[in-house]
């Protein structure tokens, strides 16, 4: 709901922008459909469901940035996709985000509607943003990979069980 109102504020000046929200339906789908027909975004507003994995890339490729405004995550992976397909992110200050995403994206308060539609502003209309964020969020993606994973977790283990 925050960003819905977040980006009906962007959509103001920038009637040409489109939020696209994938993923499974959530189960406040109606709310969700009320809400933006209550801010009048209905048509700027497209629901992709799951993306199969062959369209990830041009998903991420094709949009302008990632709006990630996430109150709770795990780790958050999407995050770092979209930096490593080379799309600029703005995301939480709160929870695992901040240090999964680290100075590769534009962190914002995501209790905050004003600060969720400044960012957005920021990263669709400031260019030179864009591409530090492009080129910041690409290095900080190389800092993670399966491997790496792989590799820490077994390290873990192995400290754990004294090997």
């Amino acid at each position: 709901e925050l960003l819905l109102r977040a980006f009906a504020l962007v959509h103001e000046t920038r009637p040409d922008a489109l939020l696209v929200l994938t993923g499974g339906e959530a189960h406040s789908e109606s709310r969700l459909s009320a809400l933006a027909r209550e801010l009048r975004i209905s048509d700027a507003v497209r629901r992709t469901g799951r993306i199969p994995a062959r369209d990830v890339d041009v998903l991420y490729r094709g949009a302008v940035a990632l709006a990630f405004p996430s109150l709770y995550e795990g780790f958050g992976l999407p995050p770092l996709e979209a930096m490593a397909h080379e799309t600029p992110v703005v995301t939480s200050n709160v929870s695992s985000l901040p240090e999964v995403a680290g100075d590769g994206a534009l962190l914002v308060d995501p209790y905050d509607v004003h600060a969720i539609a400044d960012g957005l502003r920021r990263v669709v209309t400031d260019e030179a943003l864009r591409q530090d964020l492009i080129a910041r969020g690409r290095a900080r993606a190389r800092e993670f990979s399966w491997p790496k994973a792989a590799a820490a977790t077994l390290q873990v283990y192995r400290q754990v069980l004294g090997t």
